[in-house]
């Protein structure tokens, strides 16, 4: 560790082999905290490059317990968070209405570090119980196109650093891992990223996984869609800037997108989302992230469909018969 950090700190690059040797050794408890937390200030000064996060990928998904289901190719939808927006549950919200819509979601998340409600806090209010058995994984994607993955029952290697993460309370090179190790290795993903360099980091990164994906970011440095600003689109197909009136979307105003003081502040405008009584701008920033993660399984559909098809799993009400079906399966 000692000529690694030595390295970092004159600049120079890991090997993806090495990090992912280096995380394997983090994981099994071979440094001392104060190394390890070194380490995780020396690429957050610097930054981090391609290949080495890929190295750091593989060697947390090696180790994690793995999910598969099967031949439906599922999408994640999630952001890096950080972003420190405090918004409502915004993937979280889309992740039904895609499923809704009768796409595959193996959505995978997390308590919130930085905001009041995390993707774990708002499931966990309705009295879900998480689990990391794959029988009862399948059976919630096949009843109802969704399952919940909660990270920290999935990834064990992450249990080593969670000290010294706390202890550091900043965002390091782990939150940017977050969003690359969902354990089903998901078909497609939409990641919202609260900068332009992680939107390239990222794109860089899957387009080395094979992953058919969307990068979004609010240009007013939002991790997800906010409609706030304008914001900018990469896929594999292309890289595009909107504005929100241009898809037929009333600007939003930051206040609009807030997700309360509470927990169950939280969970209360996530409801009003799936039962059609949230405001407009609610509403139309859960459509529009939903409509980018369709279009992201379904390419050859302009934008302009898929928000249709979006905004009819909404005010059908089968994105909320889906959202109560999950929780009837996984109580």
């Amino acid at each position: 560790m000692k000529q690694i950090l030595a390295r970092l700190f004159n600049h120079e690059e890991l090997t993806s082999e090495e990090t992912r040797r280096l995380m394997l050794d983090i994981s099994n408890g071979q440094y001392p905290e104060a190394q390890t937390a070194a380490l995780m200030a020396a690429f957050q000064m610097r930054g981090i490059t391609v290949d080495e996060l890929i190295g750091f990928r593989q060697a947390l998904m090696e180790t994690c317990v793995p999910v598969d289901f099967g031949p439906c190719r599922p999408i994640d939808i999630v952001g890096t968070g950080g972003d420190g927006k405090n918004t409502f549950n915004i993937s979280t919200c889309a992740c039904f209405v895609v499923a809704g819509a009768g796409y595959k979601v193996a959505k995978h998340g997390n308590f919130g570090a930085t905001s009041v409600s995390g993707a774990s806090n708002v499931i966990e209010q309705h009295g879900v119980r998480f689990s990391n058995d794959p029988d009862r994984l399948r059976r919630s994607m096949d009843a109802c196109n969704l399952a919940y993955l909660h990270a920290p029952l999935f990834s064990p290697a992450m249990k080593a650093v969670a000290p010294v993460r706390k202890a550091l309370g900043v965002r390091t090179l782990f939150n940017l891992l977050g969003p690359l190790v969902n354990p089903c290795r998901p078909a497609y993903q939409l990641l919202g990223v609260a900068d332009l360099a992680q939107m390239r980091l990222y794109t860089n990164v899957f387009y080395r996984l094979g992953t058919d994906f969307a990068v979004v970011n609010s240009l007013d440095r939002y991790d997800e869609i906010s409609l706030t600003d304008e914001f900018k689109v990469m896929t594999r197909h292309y890289e595009r800037i909107y504005h929100p009136a241009t898809l037929g979307f009333r600007p939003a105003q930051a206040e609009e997108l807030s997700g309360g003081h509470t927990k169950e502040d939280a969970a209360r405008i996530f409801d009003n989302v799936l039962q059609n009584r949230a405001t407009p701008a609610q509403t139309q920033c859960v459509t529009v992230n939903a409509a980018f993660a369709i279009q992201v399984m379904e390419p050859q559909k302009d934008i302009e469909e898929c928000i249709a098809i979006a905004r009819e799993s909404l005010e059908s009400g089968r994105a909320l018969r889906t959202f109560k079906t999950f929780v009837e399966t996984n109580s």
